[in-house]
């Protein structure tokens, strides 16, 4: 699971990789586009639409319910 070791990852992907979850599942689980997953996840500076970070926020919080959006995102 380890084999990228990607320093400009986000912490959103981060914590996808602390909790064992391929981005291919999330995005699956949350019904938004593997792309979009992925920059995301490997974009530090991209900030997602207001629906699509509701969808991520609702599928990050049936995994952990205490997760704020300010965990991963700087807004």
């Amino acid at each position: 699971m380890f084999w990228w070791k990607n320093p400009k990852r986000s912490k959103f992907g981060r914590w996808l990789d602390q909790e064992g979850i391929a981005q291919v599942d999330f995005a699956e689980r949350s019904k938004v586009s593997r792309n979009t997953i992925w920059r995301i996840c490997n974009n530090r500076d991209y900030i997602p639409s207001p629906v699509i970070m509701k969808k991520v926020m609702s599928t990050v919080r049936r995994m952990d319910k205490n997760k704020q959006i300010q965990d991963f995102f700087d807004i």
